[in-house]
């Protein structure tokens, strides 16, 4: 009697499970499907005979049926796992807009049916940086226009050294000829190289002139109407005829000859000084350059290139100290003496930048940059965007770095516009037209190339 209330309690819990397994696949299907709900039927029903034959006491009957109702649950699981999963239908409009799920990769392992997925890490890629032109220019700056210091420390000190050997050589060779200390300089001494292609270096040979033999004389009051130039005239002839100065044997109708200069040190650098002897001692290759109508060496190193310019000069000659240069001039004008603005144009930037913090000389380096980098505008030398610097650094505008980019735009700007007038006039000298070496041709390339970069700047970084 005991054994059957036993019986028919387990059957009335078998028809509530029962029935509460039906609810459950009933709401299932409307969610999961057909095929879903088969699913999870099939498992429901396995799990609980499993924990049935584990807590139930054992009689006959449960005891030789044992065997055979493990095996058909293990059946069942194995049912399951086969049991191929079907898509999920969309639910009804009214539940909510449907859900689309990746499928399953074919070739990827199915995992017991009721663990919970893994969601796949997804690799976001970063969205694309949008930089204003102000932050591209900063860009360029950093990775074009910076050099490095020790190749600054380097470049210096073979320039050093090179000038030592060099003066050591003409005082030798022409001992009659009373050359002064010979001095390095330029653009890399004054922080103002632009990018690390190759140094450029100013070496200036100054000429020691006997104090009240020699006069200046404005280019412009020559036969030459050259304002950039200035005649260095012999004097008191009266009473210290020619042959009382060594620098007499180079005068040309009573004027000092630069040109005459010229081609004496020209034939020395180019045969008479043994550089690779002297490029072997300081650990690097020298040579004069031949093609370049300057005088010009050029030093390769084994970490960078550098190119010295030697500077035949005339210091403190009048009340302006003005500095005067040997320069390979054309025509009329090739007898006289170049005025060198350089360390003038250096110190008014200098000044200007230190009254309000500015960036002018940044500018000046980027534009340099830009134009050494642009086949069209490589005709652009220092001097042409140093007068442009100078012309809009006079103005009382914001150069703070914000206004970095703004400026760089106005500085093209006055080159379209100098271009279009042929016509940059220097700084100090008004009357000195900085694009009469340009030709016409020559400034129509540059012009075009300025406009299209106006129009697009990022395509000149």
């Amino acid at each position: 009697m005991a054994q059957f209330s036993q019986k028919r309690g387990k059957r009335h819990e078998d028809d509530m499970l029962g029935s509460a397994v039906d609810f459950l696949l009933a709401n299932a299907r409307l969610v999961l499907g057909v095929g879903g709900a088969a699913v999870l039927g099939i498992a429901t029903l396995a799990v609980k005979r499993l924990i049935d034959r584990a807590t139930s006491p054992r009689d006959e009957d449960d005891t030789k049926g044992d065997t055979t109702c493990l095996e058909d649950s293990w059946k069942e699981l194995s049912l399951l796992k086969a049991t191929p999963r079907h898509q999920s239908r969309s639910p009804p409009a009214s539940l909510g807009r449907p859900v689309l799920l990746p499928a399953p990769s074919p070739s990827a392992p199915e995992g017991p049916a009721d663990a919970d997925p893994q969601p796949s890490p997804q690799l976001i890629s970063p969205a694309p940086l949008c930089l204003t032109f102000q932050e591209k220019l900063l860009v360029f700056e950093r990775d074009h226009v910076a050099i490095p210091v020790s190749h600054v420390a380097l470049a210096k000190q073979l320039a050093g050294d090179i000038a030592l050997e060099l003066q050591a050589y003409l005082q030798s060779k022409f001992p009659e000829l009373p050359f002064g200390a010979l001095v390095p300089g330029g653009p890399l001494y004054d922080g103002l190289q632009a990018g690390a292609s190759s140094y450029h270096v100013r070496l200036l040979a100054p000429l020691v002139l006997e104090p009240g033999l020699w006069s200046l004389v404005p280019g412009i009051d020559t036969v030459a109407r050259d304002p950039r130039c200035w005649a260095v005239r012999r004097t008191q002839l009266e009473f210290h005829p020619r042959g009382s100065s060594p620098w007499d044997r180079f005068l040309v109708g009573g004027y000092l000859s630069s040109r005459v200069l010229l081609e004496l040190l020209r034939k020395v650098l180019a045969a008479s000084v043994n550089w690779p002897a002297i490029g072997s001692l300081l650990g690097c290759l020298i040579w004069p350059s031949v093609a370049s109508e300057e005088l010009l060496l050029e030093v390769q190193h084994e970490h960078l290139e550098l190119t010295l310019a030697v500077l035949l000069a005339i210091t403190g000659a009048n009340a302006e100290d003005c500095l005067l240069l040997a320069w390979p001039l054309e025509g009329l004008a090739g007898n006289l003496w170049l005025q060198d603005l350089y360390p003038a144009e250096v110190a008014r930037l200098q000044a200007l930048d230190n009254c309000d913090i500015g960036t002018r000389r940044r500018l000046l380096l980027l534009l340099c940059s830009v134009c050494q980098g642009h086949s069209a505008l490589r005709r652009l030398g220092w001097a042409h965007l140093t007068q442009v610097v100078l012309h809009l650094g006079e103005e009382e505008v914001d150069w703070a770095e914000e206004a970095l980019g703004e400026r760089f735009l106005q500085a093209l700007e006055l080159l379209i516009s100098s271009l279009e007038r042929a016509c940059l006039p220097c700084h100090f000298n008004p009357s000195v037209n900085l694009f009469d070496s340009l030709r016409e041709g020559e400034i129509d390339d540059i012009g075009y190339a300025l406009y299209l970069g106006l129009q697009a700047p990022e395509g000149l970084l």
